[in-house]
């Protein structure tokens, strides 16, 4: 196996894990090797870049050391060490590197109320995802659609009260304006429990004018 930083030649299999303070459930976010976010993995997954030779380079937090089996030939044993970064060598067809309105993430409930900040965005309070709904600013009845541009998060009474109206006919005041995210935005989205510096290193690829960096500083996500 051709040697890497982190790793020392050895057998690939049976590997165990030994955590440093972090669940097994942390993600890992992998990039490519020009930088830019493209998913996020588990710890399975890091190992098996690591083993083919596709991580390039690593940064942020160590997360994981991961033990593997022994070499009969050298009786060393396979050591991975796993950062909380990782950017991988190879053509990934990063949908980040388009610009424009060339790539439109998958709309879902659980990245718009990120996006949104778990706020309703009528009333102005903040509620856990369960009380949460996706409102239409224009409703399907007049010419809607369901896209990121035309739907905000809204607790189930400001959306029972705006019913099948628009904003401004229900009389009720939208506190911002629905946005697309980016790739890099829409990866912040999807991560569960981001660490410090994977935030840091996501942060710098959002747009300056992303709303996402006052919501976050404001209203931690």
């Amino acid at each position: 196996m051709k040697l890497q930083a982190g790793v020392r030649e050895g057998a690939a299999d049976d590997i165990t894990l030994i955590a440093q303070s972090y669940p097994l459930t942390q993600q890992i976010l992998r990039t490519d090797i020009s930088g830019m976010p493209l998913e996020w993995v588990d710890y399975r997954e890091a190992a098996r870049l690591y083993h083919t030779g596709q991580v390039a380079y690593t940064c942020g937090t160590l997360l994981y050391r991961l033990y593997g089996g022994t070499s009969a030939r050298t009786g060393m044993r396979t050591v991975v060490d796993v950062n909380s970064i990782i950017a991988t060598v190879g053509h990934t067809g990063n949908p980040g590197n388009l610009r424009g309105s060339a790539y439109t993430p998958p709309l879902n409930n659980q990245t718009l109320f990120r996006r949104d900040a778990y706020l309703c965005l009528y009333c102005g309070a903040r509620f856990g995802y369960h009380l949460l709904s996706r409102d239409h600013v224009t409703p399907f009845s007049r010419g809607g659609t369901d896209t990121w541009s035309n739907v905000v998060s809204a607790c189930r009474r400001c959306n029972n009260a705006k019913a099948s109206r628009t904003p401004e006919q229900a009389g009720m005041q939208l506190l911002a304006v629905p946005f697309t995210p980016t790739y890099a935005e829409y990866i912040y989205l999807k991560g569960r429990r981001v660490l410090a510096d994977q935030m840091e290193y996501l942060l710098a690829h959002f747009p300056r004018s992303s709303p996402l960096h006052e919501r976050m500083q404001r209203w931690p996500m």
